[in-house]
């Protein structure tokens, strides 16, 4: 008996899941992206009867990670499997009950029988001419006719025959006619069952259980890797006595396959694919090799040493930005390890792979301006803003657009993941300063002392402020360090300058009036044996 009840249960589950499919389309009611990810959050209804139901619900993201799906149903639904896919095939994926494909479909069935009316019409007209043609046949081998009588046959068969040829031409005009509304209706309905899926492959199989019958809320929540998104800055002032106008945005980009329309937007430094688990250190082991070149060039702000300094200089002229009030739509939101920003202005972000710039929050920073310049390196001056407690102001890494007394004058850096307490921000180049390092022949030269080689560099710095108004310079070279013991290093002059014994920098504060020059002079002497040659001096 209880194999019988269990084999009845096992075929009413069966007939229930091989019942037509109860299709749906999600809507994008909220995202949440992540450097590298976004979490979606989706709303639809279905309409479900009592037992089991296959649910497809279409426009989800192409690609998704299936173990982060989930579902919110009321407690009357249970929901027994949940399965991804992009290739779903069924016999009922179209929605006949649509009336806009219903009114399709009645148009294509009127057509097809005005068409099978038509053939019907020259097959008849087509069966009539052969038989005229084979009684014409008869009549001409009857030779009991006189001549009245077959002039008078000779003139039906022809006003017949000419009457059913001009038939059949009108019906088979009136056949290409009907064929070609045949083919845009069979196009339209085409493009009717497909369009809710232009722009989605994506659909979730669920297999449910219900008790109540009726309307059904779902909330569906999963996480895509195809979206992400990056910050960027413009940076603004007026002059060096100016706050620093920073406009906090962001760089969103989706390829989900779904078109985001009014979702609310949070943006999160955080990232749900990276490896959560704490590290181990291993044995460190040391062995000989070409050390690694990883081109990371950046400004130290403890050690004040400028390695390299990249702006791309335009000379753009723009218009002084007008005063937002996107602020007041984003919240900032520090956590533990993460910092959110939460939008309450809805976004269209559309499924086309492009950047979508999204403005965040309008900072105005309270900085000290001063001058740096290695004439070694870059015979050009460069504005450096400094922002103490940066911190409070929850800046990420990314790029900034540099725009100075209403001129663009190219991009920079922002690295606040650095343990001072002073953050620098390159603010471009000034031309309006002249720098030139000029070698002394005079007090240079190379000597030769028995086995040893003495060669002595002296330089020339000269510092010229253009300006109206007067600047404080931060003025760095360096001498050579040895690296070998039969290779000496005497610093000669310096200047004035503060030396770091360690780094080999040199480094003047200056202060320059309108219009004022100043001259400092570096000179140190290398003593090494006279066979060796050294490559990078």
């Amino acid at each position: 008996m209880k194999k019988l009840i269990l084999s009845l249960t096992l075929l009413v589950t069966a007939i229930s899941f091989a019942q037509k499919p109860i299709f749906t389309s999600a809507k994008t009611k909220a995202a949440t992206v992540y450097f590298s990810g976004a979490e979606l959050s989706q709303t639809t209804s279905v309409n479900l009867p009592v037992g089991t139901s296959e649910i497809v619900i279409k426009n989800v993201a192409d690609y998704l990670n299936e173990s982060t799906v989930q579902i919110g149903a009321p407690n009357s639904l249970t929901v027994l499997s949940i399965q991804f896919t992009q290739n779903y095939i069924s016999e009922y994926e179209i929605d006949e009950s649509n009336p806009v494909i219903k009114r399709v479909r009645d148009s294509i069935t009127f057509v097809q029988k005005e068409i099978k009316k038509i053939q019907i019409d020259k097959y008849s007209h087509q069966q009539t001419i052969e038989m005229l043609d084979q009684n014409k046949a008869v009549g001409g081998a009857n030779t009991g006719l006189n001549v009245s009588e077959l002039m008078k046959l000779v003139e039906y068969y022809k006003t017949k025959r000419t009457e059913l040829d001009n038939a059949i031409v009108t019906l088979s005009e009136r056949e290409t006619k009907w064929n070609k509304t045949l083919t845009d209706l069979n196009n339209k309905l085409v493009i009717n069952t497909q369009k809710e899926d232009k722009s989605s492959k994506g659909k979730l199989i669920l297999q449910v259980m219900n008790e109540v019958a009726g309307n059904v809320n779902l909330d569906v929540t999963y996480i895509t890797n195809s979206a992400s998104w990056q910050p960027f800055y413009d940076l603004r002032a007026e002059n060096i006595n100016s706050p620093i106008n920073l406009m906090y945005k962001a760089k969103v980009v989706q390829s989900t396959g779904i078109d985001w329309k009014k979702v609310k937007l949070t943006l999160s430094s955080g990232n749900p694919n990276q490896n959560n688990a704490a590290p181990l250190l291993q044995a460190w082991f040391l062995r000989y090799g070409y050390p690694a070149n990883y081109g990371y060039q950046n400004f130290d702000a403890q050690s004040n040493q400028l390695e390299a300094v990249t702006i791309q200089a335009n000379g753009i002229k723009r218009k002084k930005a007008e005063v937002s009030s996107v602020s007041n739509y984003t919240e900032i939101i520090e956590n533990q390890l993460n910092v959110t920003f939460d939008i309450d202005i809805p976004y269209d972000i559309l499924s086309n792979g492009k950047a979508h710039s999204v403005a965040l929050k309008d900072l105005k920073l309270p900085a000290t301006y001063k001058y740096y310049a290695v004439p070694k390196v870059e015979k050009e001056a460069f504005l450096l803003a400094e922002l103490n407690d940066y911190a409070k102001y929850n800046l990420l890494p990314g790029e900034a657009n540099i725009i100075f007394e209403g001129m663009y004058v190219g991009k920079t850096q922002i690295n606040p993941n650095q343990t001072q307490d002073t953050l620098n921000l390159s603010m471009g180049r000034d031309k309006k300063i002249s720098i030139k390092r000029e070698k002394v022949v005079d007090k240079s030269g190379t000597k030769f002392l028995s086995s040893y080689k003495e060669q002595t560099f002296t330089y020339d710095i000269i510092v010229r402020n253009n300006k109206k108004e007067e600047i404080n310079m931060l003025l760095k070279d360096q001498y050579p360090l040895s690296t070998d013991k039969e290779m000496t290093v005497e610093l000669l002059d310096k200047d004035g300058a503060k030396a770091n014994e360690e780094t080999g920098v040199l480094t003047w504060e200056i202060k320059l009036k309108p219009n004022e020059t100043k001259k400092y002079r570096i000179s140190y002497k290398i003593k090494y044996p006279k066979d060796k040659v050294i490559g990078n001096l």
